[in-house]
């Protein structure tokens, strides 16, 4: 485990992405106090105030995973995000966000942007871009329902412990899926909303609908109310609210 420190990036993502990757070892982490430009998921901005979040990129080489097999990567990484915020005594669950956000509770504390290289049938690298609400404690009015580890639980937190704690956690999970394990059971024992009726936008249309899984290629499987089964992509559905 090698990790590069940085006062100030543009994005970690983006620093790695420029990187020769075939000269970066496997579990390598570039981590940043400022993060200038962070990217979320479908092309949005990640906040993050300097000096109080955790803003780092991951670079794996899983090429022991097969292409059509890259979202147990996804899922490991949400699920030691889910095994690191679960040894804090906070006041709610944790729960995954379809397909790799976490809530505690129904508040979202952290993001992950994952993007992977093939080479022919197999992974040949992965960039694994994390932000974690750490000590922030007043968001700008244009993030969506956030929160943090010192909102939740009052208390003000090292970065640096924090981010060992945190690879610790994703070191156990990707040796397990090194040895051949199939997270998805776990994976989907955290999924929010699953089994829930809740209002979703498809197709331009608003929908009623039930989780019923996820398959091994990421997509979020869904029944409506009228009995249609949907296969959707991370793109083609989003959520609304719960049913009342």
């Amino acid at each position: 485990m090698t990790i590069h420190s940085f006062d100030s990036l543009e994005s970690t993502n983006k620093y790695c992405e420029a990187l020769d990757l075939n000269e970066v070892g496997d579990f390598t982490c570039y981590w940043t106090l400022r993060q200038t430009a962070g990217i979320g998921q479908r092309g949005n901005h990640w906040h993050a105030s300097p000096g109080q979040n955790l803003t780092f990129s991951l670079v794996l080489k899983p090429t022991f995973l097969p292409a059509d097999r890259q979202f147990r990567l996804t899922q490991t990484i949400s699920l030691a995000l889910v095994d690191m915020l679960s040894a804090f005594n906070l006041p709610f669950s944790v729960h995954i966000k379809w397909p790799n956000d976490v809530y505690v509770g129904n508040k979202k504390i952290c993001g992950t942007l994952i993007t992977t290289r093939l080479h022919g049938s197999h992974i040949e690298s992965a960039i694994c871009g994390i932000g974690l609400n750490v000590n922030e404690t007043c968001f700008p009015d244009w993030v969506p329902n956030p929160t943090s580890l010192q909102q939740l639980t009052g208390k003000n937190y090292d970065l640096e412990t924090l981010l060992q704690h945190l690879l610790q956690c994703i070191d156990r999970r990707y040796a397990a899926l090194r040895r051949g394990y199939d997270p998805q059971s776990e994976y989907l024992a955290h999924l929010m909303n699953l089994g829930r009726a809740a209002k979703y936008i498809y197709q331009d249309d608003e929908i009623m609908a039930v989780i019923t899984g996820v398959d091994d290629f990421g997509r979020l499987q869904l029944t409506t109310a009228d009995g249609r089964r949907l296969s959707c992509a991370m793109k083609e559905i989003s959520y609304v609210s719960y049913l009342a």
